[in-house]
C-alpha cells in the first residue's frame, strides 16, 4: 500500500498533523508513506519508518513548488492521499482514496481536530514524535543523564508573541529553588537561529553548572529529541512548545496574540496561560503593524504564570 501525506511548511502545524500519520501507520501496518513538507519538518520525520520518501516542499515564486513535488510523486499509483495544504497535487495523482483539508473543515476547533476531521475521525489522535537511534544517541550527549531538566523556549518567530526574557527568568527562579516544584533542577534553554537575544539572556541567569546551552545548535528533529529528554517544558506558543507536547513531556505554554483554542499543546499532560486580552483585543489599536508593534504580552505577569503552573502541576505531571 502507498500513501500520499501532505503536511505543513511550519514545524508546529507540522508536529499536529503527525497524530493522523501514527493513526494511518497503525491502521495499515504494511503501507509505505512518501511525505511532502518543509524543508523545517523533515528532520522531525527521520525516525518515522514507515517512510519510503520525505520530500521537501520549498516555496518558490508563482507556486512552482507545487509543480516541482507533482512531478516527483506523479508516476506512483497511491491507495491513499491525505492533503491537509489544499493543495492541487491532491487533485491530479492518482490514488483510489483522496482526504483534503478544504473548506468545509470546522476552523474554530483545535488544530489536533480540525486534521481529524480530514479522515472524519471522531477520536482525534494526539501527535506523536519519533526519532532515529542516532538523534537519540546525539541527545543523549547534549543532554546526559543527572539531575531533572527544565526545558525552556523562551524565544518565537514573532515578537509579539515573545513573553519578556525577564518574566521567564523569575519564573525558571521559582521553579528551580531549593523548595521549588524542580528544586535543583537543570535547565536547558532552546531557541532556533535567528531568534537566539531573548534565549541568552535567559541562559546567562541560569546558576552555574546548571545550564545547557541548546540555542540554535540542533535541526528542529535533535531539538524535539532533547525535548523528549527534558522533565518539564515552558515556552511561548511556537513549533518546541507543540514537539514537547508530542514526546509527551509536561508542557506549559505561554500565549499572547495567538489563538490558544486552536494552537494550545494538545494533551492531559498540558496546560497554557494567557494574557487578559485576546488577539484581537491586542492588536486592535490605531497604526498596528506586525512588523513594528513591539512585544504585546504585557499584560501577562509572571505572577499570574506561576499560578496557573502551580495550579495545573499535579495534573499535567501525573503519569498515566
Amino acid at each position: 500500500m502507498n500513501i500520499l501525506f501532505i503536511t505543513s511548511s511550519r514545524i508546529g502545524d507540522g508536529v499536529l498533523s503527525f497524530g493522523l500519520l501514527d493513526y494511518l501507520s497503525k491502521k495499515y501496518p504494511d503501507a509505505r508513506f512518501t511525505i511532502g513538507c518543509g524543508p523545517l519538518v523533515v528532520s522531525l520525520l527521520e525516525g518515522f519508518e514507515p517512510a519510503e520518501r520525505i520530500i521537501p516542499i520549498e516555496k518558490r515564486r508563482f507556486n512552482r513548488h507545487w509543480l516541482e513535488f507533482w512531478l516527483a510523486v506523479k508516476g506512483t499509483k497511491y491507495d491513499i492521499v491525505v492533503d491537509l495544504r489544499n493543495s492541487a497535487v491532491s487533485r491530479v495523482v492518482r490514488t483510489k482514496e483522496r482526504f483534503v483539508f478544504d473548506r468545509y473543515i470546522d476552523k474554530s476547533k483545535h488544530k489536533v481536530e480540525q486534521n481529524a476531521s480530514v479522515l472524519k475521525l471522531a477520536d482525534p489522535p494526539a501527535p506523536k514524535l519519533w526519532f532515529s537511534a542516532e538523534q537519540l544517541k546525539k541527545a543523549k550527549k547534549l543532554i546526559p543523564e543527572g539531575k531533572p531538566v527544565l526545558g525552556i523556549g523562551p524565544s518565537a518567530n514573532w515578537i509579539g508573541k515573545t513573553w519578556h526574557a525577564e518574566r521567564f527568568i523569575d519564573v525558571i527562579n521559582w521553579l528551580i529553588s531549593d523548595g521549588g516544584l524542580m528544586g535543583g533542577a537543570r535547565v536547558a534553554v532552546f531557541a532556533a537561529p535567528g531568534e537566539e537575544n531573548a534565549a541568552r539572556e535567559v541562559l546567562a541567569s541560569i546558576p552555574e553548572g546548571r545550564a545547557i546551552d541548546l540555542i540554535a545548535k540542533t535541526d528542529p528533529g535533535m531539538a524535539a529529541a532533547c525535548l523528549s529528554l527534558c522533565n518539564f517544558y515552558l515556552g511561548n506558543d511556537s513549533g518546541l512548545m507543540h514537539c514537547a507536547a508530542a514526546a509527551s513531556v509536561p508542557t506549559f505554554g505561554v500565549f499572547g496574540p495567538s489563538y490558544p483554542h486552536i494552537y494550545r499543546p494538545w494533551g492531559n499532560h498540558t496546560d497554557f496561560a494567557r494574557t487578559p486580552e485576546t488577539f484581537d483585543e491586542l492588536i486592535d489599536f490605531e497604526g498596528y503593524d506586525p512588523k513594528t508593534c513591539g512585544n504585546l504580552m504585557d499584560s501577562l505577569s509572571a505572577e499570574a504564570v506561576k499560578n496557573a503552573i502551580k495550579d495545573s502541576w499535579p495534573k499535567i505531571t501525573a503519569r498515566s
